[in-house]
């Protein structure tokens, strides 16, 4: 077999003083931290649309990268070269998993049985060159967004046959995920929204995307598939108004159509700030609803409103990531960089560069905030901000046997209520950048 990025060579780890550009500064596999390696940590997943199919194409301009790979596009061989190249990427980088769409792994036919005869071909392929690595599956999904027939929705369509087609590429999707030993299966709804109230039953079409989830559960498990699905939550783009707007959002709708056993978050950096929120806020929401499962490790830009997907550079949101990650005691998923290079970083190099990238920055972040945690100054001041709860009165309310009238009785035995204790943000975020600089 051919390589592929040739002069680049296998990327280790070689300090944080090195003047290797490609070389981890941070991220050491082996290093135990907190009981467990780095790589147990941080199970690291490939991006298959991004890494092996994104190619600078944007609205304005067509394609900066080759991303042929020496072969022509759209066919078979290129579907098998990019294979090929994934494979060969990731062993170089010593990355464990890979994350794939039906459609970033085939060019998708006219006729969805023609389709379904090609993924059956490369995820043979794909099998083949499992065999003799420790690279594994992470998750898989449908692409039901790209194709026009979902251009009112898959799950929230108004068209009977669409909803059949989204059915199908749910059902054969799960297959592949489970012959390629996934441990996952993601539903991101990005046309599960709307534009307009005008033309739009919201009811009937939550109703039918929960019908399509659960139909997804049942068949998943009926094959053997034993991992968690996800929700990713977006709150807008492609659609003006997304179901899955966060993730406070998602686990309320998975619980009301009873899909909360069986279903997880699955967390994007980028989202949450396109929802108004930090990514530190919707990894507590999801872990504090037993639902953090997976990340997709990527970062957005603050100055503009639309999902960039660059790959992430922020070492202080990756330690409050990480932070959030350690206190709910790890994910069942991964972190998977869905993310691109941006348009005029367009060589091989480049793509290896922005993965060192995003891993030294994760590595980093965790230990960071394993600092933080072993430390402890912040937890013992969450602790102590709260300790009024451990009083007599206090603990009646948390054990939720006070009643309105007790409560009222004392406020009005004190008269006047003690100073409340102050929050000190400014001096918590000192102790972080201690731990980020210090």
């Amino acid at each position: 077999m051919k390589e592929i990025f040739k002069n680049i060579p296998e990327i280790k780890y070689e300090g944080r003083d090195t003047k290797n550009p490609l070389a981890f500064r941070y991220y050491d596999a082996d290093r135990v931290i907190m009981g467990k390696k780095m790589s147990e940590h941080l199970p690291f997943a490939m991006a298959w649309w991004h890494n092996l199919c994104a190619a600078g194409t944007d609205m304005f301009g067509r394609d900066t990268a080759d991303k042929s790979f020496d072969v022509e596009k759209g066919t078979m061989e290129h579907a098998k070269a990019k294979v090929d190249a994934g494979f060969e990427f990731m062993k170089k980088l010593g990355i464990k998993y890979f994350c794939f769409h039906d459609v970033d792994i085939v060019p998708e036919a006219e006729d969805i049985n023609e389709t379904n005869r090609r993924l059956d071909e490369i995820t043979d392929y794909i099998l083949e060159k499992m065999q003799g690595t420790d690279i594994k599956c992470l998750w898989g999904t449908a692409n039901m967004f790209s194709n026009p027939r979902f251009m009112c929705g898959a799950g929230s369509t108004s068209s009977a046959d669409a909803y059949c087609f989204a059915a199908a590429q749910v059902k054969k999707a799960l297959e592949l995920t489970v012959k390629l030993g996934g441990k996952g299966y993601v539903f991101w709804g990005g046309r599960e929204g709307y534009e307009t109230l005008l033309n739009t039953d919201v009811k009937f079409e939550q109703e039918n995307i929960a019908n399509l989830m659960r139909m997804a559960v049942e068949y998943g498990r009926s094959i053997g598939f034993t991992g968690d699905f996800y929700i990713e939550p977006k709150p807008k783009e492609p659609m003006k108004h997304q179901y899955d707007f966060d993730a406070a959002t998602a686990i309320g709708f998975l619980r009301q159509y009873g899909l909360d056993k069986d279903f997880k978050m699955n967390i994007e950096a980028n989202h949450a700030t396109l929802a108004g929120h930090t990514f530190q806020h919707e990894l507590r929401i999801s872990a504090i609803n037993g639902m953090l499962g997976s990340i997709d490790a990527n970062q957005g830009d603050y100055l503009l409103g639309w999902d960039t997907d660059e790959f992430p550079y922020d070492v202080y949101e990756s330690t409050m990531c990480m932070y959030e990650v350690l206190k709910a005691g790890g994910l069942t998923g991964g972190f998977n960089f869905d993310a691109k290079n941006r348009r005029p970083s367009n060589t091989y190099e480049d793509m290896f560069h922005a993965y060192i990238l995003g891993m030294d920055t994760f590595a980093l972040g965790l230990i960071k905030a394993a600092e933080l945690i072993e430390k402890g100054e912040l937890d013992a001041f969450v602790e102590k901000k709260y300790s009024s709860f451990n009083s007599e009165i206090g603990q009646k309310i948390r054990s939720g046997k006070s009643t309105l009238c007790e409560l009222a009785a004392h406020a009005e035995k004190l008269g006047v209520c003690p100073p409340v204790q102050s929050g000190r943000q400014e001096y918590l975020e000192s102790v972080v950048n201690r731990a980020l600089f210090g």
